[in-house]
């Protein structure tokens, strides 16, 4: 591939002045610019990524910058917002960030890196002000999915309300005791604990971090090992519901006649177990959709507009396992 030496040569430039062109420093005359971009596009240096941009135009690339790609919701979500995103001519960058706050941070800064025009994020940490604040230094629109970020644009689900929903269909399923598993601060609980108050049942709820299997065995071991009511498990995603399902399978515990477990996600495995597993639904398609649109809008329109919160109806998917 040409390197940067090689373009400074045929275009009659010195190199540190390529470099300033191919990063899009300033102080460059318009017409050694153009030499510069024109030497680069016909020798196809890093041209698809940086050329169009470079001219002030778009590079037609979407960041996508997921906590999860392991988990199928998010995979789902991805594949869904590259085909919305297709329908307007543009392509994906997936990121990963596996929950880690340094790994997010990092790979905003490889998006703007790739001149992409705009970033979809689910993020790991989206009550933080420092969320805000990163993603305000990127200069580039972003648009928060799956989360509310308070001052940035967002689609998503009420976590709250989905709590709500969860909580009456298990005391309305004669579920008498009740566990989170999950961070205590998350607006699922917040909303799940609160409703259960409203029923009568606010000191029968209790909430436990999502650790690894063996603490969380040993967690539900102790818990089952008393004798009291039935227990509704509400579970911060699918895939610790599953989680949950296999230990108490190995502990001897009868879903749903003691205990009763409920997913977050309603990925696509959830239905075929046995028992299936009960879930909130969100609607992919349709967050895919809205935050596709969103951000588009954003891109022509980048000042002047208040942030967008738009919250997604949930649906509960009842089956065998309440």
């Amino acid at each position: 591939m040409i390197t940067m030496t090689e373009i400074a040569r045929l275009a009659h430039v010195s190199q540190p002045t390529v470099s300033r062109v191919l990063n899009g420093k300033p102080n460059v005359a318009p017409e050694i610019r153009e030499r510069v971009l024109a030497c680069a596009r016909e020798h196809d240096y890093q041209f698809n990524v940086l050329a169009k941009s470079l001219q002030g135009s778009r590079t037609q690339l979407l960041g996508v910058l997921v906590s999860d790609v392991s988990n199928s919701f998010f995979a789902d979500l991805s594949k869904q917002i590259e085909a919305e995103a297709r329908k307007y001519g543009y392509s994906m960058i997936l990121f990963n960030s596996d929950y880690n706050v340094q790994r997010e941070r990092e790979y905003l800064t490889v998006a703007r890196q790739y001149r992409v025009d705009g970033v979809l994020a689910a993020p790991v940490q989206e009550r933080g002000a420092e969320w805000r604040e990163s993603v305000q230094k990127l200069d580039i629109p972003v648009v928060a999915v799956t989360q509310r970020v308070e001052g940035v644009d967002c689609v998503y689900v009420d976590h709250m309300e989905a709590g709500a929903m969860v909580a009456k269909h298990m005391a309305e399923r004669g579920y008498g005791r009740f566990l989170y598993i999950g961070e205590e601060q998350s607006a699922k609980y917040a909303g799940f604990r609160s409703a259960l108050a409203d029923l009568g049942h606010g000191d029968r709820v209790e909430c436990t971090a999502s650790s690894d299997s063996r603490q969380l065995s040993a967690f539900l071991e102790t818990w089952f090992r008393r004798p009291s009511y039935r227990t509704g498990i509400f579970t911060e995603n699918d895939l610790c519901a599953l989680r949950v399902l296999s230990i108490l399978r190995e502990l001897g515990v009868p879903v749903p006649r003691r205990a009763g477990v409920m997913g977050f996600d309603n990925i696509s495995v959830g239905r075929y177990l046995n028992p299936g597993l009960s879930s909130v639904s969100q609607p992919i398609g349709l967050m895919a959709e809205q935050a596709v649109s969103r951000l588009l809008h954003r891109m022509d329109h980048p000042m002047g507009e208040p942030a967008l919160e738009l919250a997604l109806p949930a649906e509960l998917v009842v089956r065998e396992s309440t």
